[in-house]
C-alpha cells in the first residue's frame, strides 16, 4: 500500500527508491569494479597520468592524459557517486579511447560530500575552479583554450550542468544520467547526507538558470534507469530547448545507470559516440 505523495506522483518510499540505484542496478557493484579494471589496463597502455594542481588542497588535483597531437580539444570529465564517492584513477577508462582520436582527457578530484559535512557548494566551487585552470593553463599541456569540453555522468553530470550555468568558456557539454534540478534529490533520503537548504537548491539546480547556458548541451539517459533520472533528463531537455539553447536528447536503449558510464570508453557505445562527434574527433 502506498503512502501519502511526497513529490509528483511518489510517496516517500518510492522517491527514495527513484534516487537509489541499486534498486534499478543490480549489477552496480560489478560494473564500477569494472570502471578501476578497465582504468588500470588504460594507464598500463598510456603511462601514468601528469598530476597538476588547480587549488592549495591535496584532493584539488586532476589526471592529465595527454595526446600527441598539438593544439588538441580537451575534455574534462567529472565523476559521479552520488556526491559521496568516487575517484579520478578509478574513471581513466576513457583516455585510451580520446588519446588515440587526438584529444586530451582531465579527469578531476574534488572533495565529496561526506568530506565536506553536506556542503555542495564547495564541490560546486571546486568543479568551476578545476575547469577555469584547463582552460587558463590548455597550451602548457598542447591544449587548445577554445575548445575545451565538459563530460559527466550521474551527480557528476548535475555538477557539469552547474558548470554550465557559470559563464565558463567551454565549448560543449555531454551529460549522462543527471539531476538538473534539485528539489527531487532534497525531499529523498538523500537528504540525510547532503545539507540542502533553500539557497543551494536555487543555486545549484541548473535547468533554473537556463540563461546562464551558452553551450550546446547533449543529454544522455538510459532506458533502464530510474524514473527520476529519466525524467530529470527528459525535463532539462525540454526546458533547454524551449528556451532556445543549442541540445539533443539521447536515449540509451537497454542501459542500465553504471552500464551507460561503462560507454564512454567506446567509440561505438552512446557516451563515447556522442563525446567523440561534439569535440570533431573520430
Amino acid at each position: 500500500m502506498s503512502g501519502p505523495k511526497v513529490f509528483l506522483d511518489y510517496d516517500q518510499k518510492a522517491l527514495d527508491d527513484a534516487y537509489d540505484q541499486a534498486v534499478y542496478a543490480a549489477n552496480r557493484e560489478q560494473v564500477i569494479a569494472r570502471f578501476a579494471s578497465a582504468s588500470r589496463i588504460a594507464r598500463r597502455q598510456l603511462g601514468e597520468p601528469q598530476r597538476f594542481a588547480y587549488g592549495k588542497s591535496a584532493i584539488e588535483g586532476l589526471d592529465m592524459y595527454r595526446t600527441s597531437r598539438p593544439d588538441a580539444p580537451v575534455n574534462i570529465f567529472i565523476h559521479g557517486g552520488a556526491w559521496r564517492a568516487g575517484l579520478a584513477r578509478d574513471y581513466a577508462f576513457p583516455a585510451e579511447m580520446l588519446v588515440r582520436a587526438g584529444g586530451h582527457f582531465a579527469v578531476l578530484d574534488f572533495n565529496n560530500v561526506i568530506e565536506t559535512r553536506g556542503d555542495l557548494m564547495i564541490m560546486a566551487d571546486q568543479v568551476r575552479r578545476a575547469v577555469s585552470w584547463v582552460i587558463d593553463n590548455a597550451r602548457q599541456f598542447g591544449g587548445d583554450p577554445a575548445r575545451v569540453f565538459v563530460s559527466g555522468t550521474s551527480s557528476g553530470a548535475h555538477l557539469g550542468g552547474v558548470v554550465a550555468t557559470s559563464g565558463a568558456a567551454v565549448k560543449g557539454y555531454v551529460l549522462a544520467s543527471g539531476m538538473y534540478d534539485l528539489r527531487g534529490p532534497r525531499l529523498s533520503k538523500r537528504s540525510s547526507y547532503v545539507a540542502f537548504t533553500d539557497e543551494i537548491e536555487d543555486a545549484l539546480s541548473p535547468q533554473r538558470h537556463l540563461t546562464s547556458i551558452s553551450a550546446p548541451v547533449v543529454l544522455l539517459f538510459g532506458s533502464m534507469e530510474t524514473p527520476e533520472f529519466q525524467r530529470q533528463s527528459r525535463d532539462f531537455a525540454a526546458a533547454l530547448q524551449s528556451a532556445g539553447k543549442e541540445t539533443e536528447l539521447v536515449v540509451a536503449e537497454g542501459y542500465n545507470h553504471f552500464e551507460l558510464t561503462e560507454t564512454l570508453g567506446n567509440p561505438y557505445g552512446p557516451l563515447g559516440r556522442a563525446l567523440l562527434k561534439q569535440m570533431g574527433l573520430d
